[in-house]
C-alpha cells in the first residue's frame, strides 16, 4: 500500500496522544501551535476533529496531522460549467443550492518526513 497505512497507526489527535508524543513540527509555527495546543479544544467545541498518523516503530512520533469539519458546497458559487456538471448527475427532485461537504481545515506533515509523498498519500486517505 503506502507508508502511512503500512508503517503508521491512525488515531484521533487528542490530549492523551499529544501528551505521549514528541512535539509535532511541520515547519509552520501557526499549524504547530494548533496541533500541539488547540486541536483538543477545537474538537470539544465541535468545530472540527483532528487526527494523526503515528509511526509504528516509535508511537511518540507524529508523522502527519489533519483536521476535518463539516461544510457545504454552494452551487451558486461555482462557475456555470462546473455547476452544470455537478447537477447533471443528481436527480432533478434532489437538486439543491448546497451539497454536504467535508472541509480539510488544517493539514501538516512532520518536517522529518517531508518530500516523501506523504502529503499526497494523506490526501488519498482523506478522500
Amino acid at each position: 500500500m503506502g507508508f502511512l497505512l503500512d508503517k503508521c497507526s491512525f488515531s484521533p489527535l487528542n490530549e492523551e496522544v499529544i501528551a505521549g508524543c514528541r512535539p509535532f513540527s511541520c515547519g509552520n509555527a501557526d499549524l504547530d501551535e494548533f496541533f500541539r495546543h488547540d486541536a483538543p479544544l477545537y474538537s470539544k467545541q465541535m468545530l472540527g476533529k483532528s487526527y494523526c498518523f503515528r509511526l509504528d516503530e516509535d508511537s511518540s512520533v507524529i508523522v502527519c496531522a489533519f483536521t476535518l469539519s463539516n461544510d457545504s458546497i454552494r452551487v451558486d458559487m461555482l462557475p456555470n460549467s462546473r455547476e452544470k456538471k455537478v447537477q447533471k448527475n443528481i436527480p432533478h427532485s434532489k437538486q439543491m443550492r448546497r451539497y454536504p461537504g467535508v472541509l480539510i481545515g488544517r493539514l501538516g506533515i512532520n518536517v522529518d518526513f517531508a518530500h516523501r509523498g506523504i502529503g499526497s498519500e494523506l490526501m488519498e486517505f482523506i478522500k
